[in-house]
This record gives C-alpha cells, sequence and structure tokens, in this order.
C-alpha cells in the first residue's frame, strides 16, 4: 500500500504575507498552511497527502458543515491542492496525540511498534485511501485482479523524496524527462503467450468494443509483443474521448506508452531501449522534453518547471512531467501546482 498518511517532522515554519491566523508548515518537499501558534519546527505531526480520501471521524471539518460525501463506502473528502491567501496548500496536518485514539495492537495485518517515530507509515491505521476516478468497469468486464506479476506504474512525488533528490545530484545522473499526461493507467501484457489488457487494477475480458481492449487492437499491442518474444508488458496512458474529461480534446481513445516490464527478468527497459521499441514497432510515446538531462537544485524549481501547455492536443495545462534516470532504476513525478489548482476532477 503507498504511503498516504506518515508521521513527519515539521521542518520550519513560514510567515504567509497579509495573514495573521496562519503559517506555512514545511514537511520535506511539501507546503501545507496550519493554524498559527499550533505548531513548531521540529514538532512531529501525522502528515497526510493530496489525493487521500479522509474519513470524516478522522477530520470532520473538512467538510465545511456540508454532508460528508461517500468513497468506497467510506464517508469523508478527498484532499485537494488549495491556494490560501496566496500560499499553495498541500495535503493535512494532524497533531500527533491523534494516534492516541487508535489501538496499535488491533490493527489487521499491519503489526505497530509501540512507539511510533518519523516516517512511520499510518495509512491503514487512520483508514486513509488513494482516491481515484471511478471508472466505468463493472465486475462482468474483469478476468480478475491485476496479474500479480507485473508491478502497478505509480511514481512517487517529488515532495516526499527531497532527501534523495540531494543524494541523486552528488551522484551527477542524468534523467529523461517526459510529459505526465491525463487519462486512465492501461496496460498489454504477453505471458506464458497469453495476451491481455487490463485497466489499473482489474485484468479485463477479451472485447473488441470496449475501450481498452479498442485501443490495444488498433495500436496492434499484441502483434508488437509477440514480435519481441513473450512475457513482456507495455504500460501507459489511454486518454481521449470518454477518459477524465478528455482535457486533450481528441478524437477518438489513444494509448500512449510510459514504461516496457520484461516479466521474465523483473526489470523495466532502461529509457532508450523503450523510446527504440516503441519507434521500430509505431507505437505512441509520451512526450519527451529531455533525453539527457542534469536535475535542477530544489524542489520547489522542478514543480515550476513542471508547469506548462501540454503537447498534445489542446490541453491548456499539463499535468506534470516524469523523471527517470537513464543509468538506474529510480523515478519520480512533479506534478504542477498550477494544473491542481485548477483541475475540478
Amino acid at each position: 500500500m503507498r504511503k498516504l498518511a506518515t508521521i513527519r517532522k515539521i521542518d520550519a515554519l513560514t510567515p504567509i504575507t497579509g495573514a495573521d491566523a496562519i503559517e506555512c508548515a514545511h514537511v520535506g518537499g511539501w507546503k501545507v498552511v496550519v493554524k498559527k501558534g499550533e505548531y513548531v519546527a521540529g514538532d512531529l505531526a501525522v502528515y497526510i497527502e493530496i489525493d487521500s480520501w479522509v474519513p470524516t471521524t478522522l477530520a470532520p471539518f473538512l467538510s465545511k458543515g456540508n454532508y460528508p460525501r461517500v468513497y468506497n463506502e467510506v464517508e469523508g473528502e478527498r484532499l485537494r491542492t488549495v491556494k490560501l491567501r496566496g500560499q499553495v496548500s498541500q495535503g493535512l496536518l494532524l497533531p500527533i496525540y491523534i494516534l492516541d485514539a487508535f489501538d496499535l495492537t488491533d490493527c489487521g495485518d499491519t503489526v505497530y511498534p509501540k512507539n511510533l517515530v518519523a516516517d512511520d507509515d499510518v495509512t491503514e491505521l487512520l483508514g486513509i485511501q488513494k482516491w481515484e476516478p471511478a471508472l466505468e468497469f463493472m465486475s462482468s468486464d474483469a478476468l480478475g485482479n491485476f496479474p500479480s506479476r507485473i508491478p502497478k506504474t505509480d511514481q512517487e512525488r517529488i515532495q516526499n523524496l527531497s532527501s534523495e533528490l540531494a543524494e541523486w545530484k552528488t551522484e551527477n545522473l542524468t534523467w529523461e524527462v517526459t510529459e505526465k499526461l491525463e487519462g486512465s493507467s492501461m496496460t498489454a501484457y504477453l505471458i506464458d503467450g497469453e495476451f491481455g489488457v487490463c485497466s489499473r487494477n482489474l485484468n479485463l475480458k477479451p472485447n473488441p468494443d470496449a475501450t481498452f481492449w479498442k485501443a490495444a487492437i488498433d495500436s496492434k499491442l499484441e502483434e508488437a509483443l509477440r514480435a519481441y518474444g513473450d512475457n513482456i508488458a507495455l504500460q501507459g496512458e489511454l486518454i481521449g474521448e470518454g477518459i477524465q474529461g478528455n482535457i486533450y480534446k481528441l478524437k477518438g481513445v489513444h494509448f500512449y506508452i510510459y514504461d516496457i516490464y520484461d516479466i521474465a527478468t523483473g526489470k523495466y527497459f532502461v529509457p532508450t531501449v523503450r523510446r527504440l521499441f516503441c519507434k521500430m514497432h509505431h507505437l505512441n510515446h509520451v512526450p519527451v522534453f529531455h533525453l539527457n538531462t542534469e536535475l535542477l537544485i530544489s524542489v520547489d524549481s522542478l514543480l515550476a518547471v513542471a508547469e506548462g501547455k501540454s503537447m498534445i492536443g489542446c490541453a491548456p495545462e499539463r499535468e506534470g512531467l516524469v523523471f527517470k534516470c537513464n543509468t538506474k532504476d529510480v523515478s519520480f513525478k512533479a506534478i504542477s501546482n498550477r494544473y491542481l489548482l485548477k483541475s475540478k476532477d
């Protein structure tokens, strides 16, 4: 499970121009608006990341006096990027003492230490879920769950990697930079001679009229995989009509590859080989901004370059950028704050 709620140290608190009652807490690469005087630098607190679904029982104030919404049968609210008095705020900080209300000895399969410390994951303990847009799939569409032999794609946000960023810079690594597309995650695989198509969480039944399968057939993904060999998966984003509001204003649906996974070796293709594979088989590859660049200095600078116009269709803002190292298996995403503030999903 992804770490959506963790115990974090507050690195610093800075004033917000023109604000008397609030200030900005710095937690790793994240900035969160908090009530002035509620915390001091060095305090431990519970940090909950944006795009988390927070139960009403944990933070009833998120509903702002309205009836809470429901997601996966849990009443609560989704955490979004907001701007308060000109300051971008991402996520939620809660006092560490909220954990006193939870029994650490009765938490399902997870065993928690008696005293939780910085970086401990409390996502399951607090009942936090990752919010994802609803898709049209019914249980009748699925063969089963996503294949266990293929990893799901979910890049870590740069705000969670401030210490790693400092280490990477000392190694003089170079990076491929691609556009992060706003659509639905899709995987096409060939496992032991059997071709299949998946959404983010489901292995889908063959159906040439269904959106994901139609995209796979139109792109001739099975032919490309069989030409390569066996036990390989193409992973990418499905965008276009009927997908996440079609921000690109495209006709039809289109599959753009961002990863190729070798199931036999348990490794991803390096960026140069992935791009060559797509070129050889006439497959769409996500737009590439840089092939061999060094990282910028800070989290803030990476978030700044993430903003800009998409290279596809008519989208006024791109969702962000994905950085993948050319020489080692590390990667991350930088999501545009400008895009998040404008998003209504």
